[in-house]
């Protein structure tokens, strides 16, 4: 290569080198702006819901002492509030917030806040395929522990990947909640319950007491995997139909349970959401049994006992709970068609 041709390459790469700089600053003096324009939102939403909560107090307070027309207006408002204060949660979506205790302790003060549709979609569906992912190979593994490798090696990898799976999933969750998915309640708790749950079955020492729940738990691992997948495999389906039709938030996500917007399709699951609550009330009343026996010394029996009642009276009372709503809600839809 001759010297020449080395000079020509050189100041064409300046050129851009100096386009490059150029364009850095002006992407400097962006994020700048980004970042004072988002302090402003923050503070105006929070302004916002101080005078709007202030209004609801006072607007409860003149309630009874109004006519009826009065009354009705008054009605209208707190409709409106209530659609407001939904409108300014998909704004903070977009918009850096402190984290909760969890992510805190976990991560540390990191904005986990991702600013483009595009990048919080994309977080949501890493989220789902890993938890298909890893629905699948618990379930294998849960398999290759009962009928082919009867070691105590073995239960320990396949409990701590338990742990692993169920606290990577409450970082996640709390990381998309922060970015705006809608998950709450229960269906949040109950991953840090089975957490808590995988962690104690991890500590349980090698004894007769653990042989004899040993095969019930891992079978129960099993039902509960293929459970999970196929949730999955008919959740995502009716969830992409609702979006679709502007049914459903864009970050809406599956879940290990039951909840109001499957009612229409998905009904069908609720026998095997039913019989996989009721195997925890199982397992729970073997390990009372257990717990109770004369030769049992561990603290981990009465321990997961307890924790198994928990998941079965969350698991079965929450679906329960929507059930009875959406009863309720049809029967009061057919008595105004009637």
């Amino acid at each position: 290569m001759s010297l020449e041709r080395c000079q020509t390459e050189w100041e064409e790469i300046d050129k851009e080198y100096q386009q490059l700089q150029e364009t850095h600053k002006v992407y400097r003096q962006k994020l700048d702006e980004l970042t004072s324009l988002q302090a402003v939102c923050s503070s105006a939403i929070s302004k916002q819901r101080k005078g709007l909560k202030d209004l609801k107090l006072s607007l409860h307070k003149c309630l009874p002492t109004l006519d009826e027309k009065e009354s009705e207006q008054i009605r209208d408002i707190q409709t409106q509030i209530k659609e407001k204060q939904n409108v300014f949660f998909d704004m903070e979506a977009y918009l850096p917030k402190k984290n909760g205790l969890y992510l805190n302790l976990v991560l540390g003060n990191v904005n986990v806040t991702l600013l483009s549709n595009q990048a919080k979609f994309a977080y949501k569906d890493e989220y789902e395929k890993f938890k298909l992912y890893m629905t699948i190979i618990l379930m294998f593994g849960a398999t290759a522990c009962l009928f082919l490798l009867n070691y105590r090696v073995t239960d320990e990898i396949f409990n701590f990947l338990l742990v692993w799976y169920y606290c990577t999933l409450t970082i996640r969750e709390s990381i998309l909640i922060n970015n705006g998915s809608r998950i709450k309640g229960w269906w949040v708790l109950h991953h840090y319950v089975s957490t808590f749950l995988s962690g104690v079955m991890l500590t349980w020492p090698e004894g007769s007491m653990y042989q004899m729940f040993r095969s019930q738990f891992l079978a129960f691992s099993i039902y509960q995997s293929f459970l999970q997948f196929l949730q999955y495999y008919y959740q995502s389906g009716c969830l992409y139909r609702l979006r679709a039709l502007g049914e459903r938030n864009q970050l809406d996500l599956t879940v290990e349970g039951f909840q109001s917007w499957m009612w229409r399709g998905l009904t069908f699951l609720l026998p095997f959401l039913f019989f996989g609550h009721f195997w925890q009330l199982y397992n729970a009343i073997t390990l009372f049994k257990l717990a109770s026996h004369e030769d049992c010394k561990e603290w981990q029996v009465f321990m997961l006992a307890l924790t198994f009642l928990v998941l079965f009276l969350g698991n079965f009372l929450t679906t329960l709970k929507v059930v009875h709503q959406k009863i309720q809600k049809n029967k009061g839809k057919l008595r105004k068609a009637d």
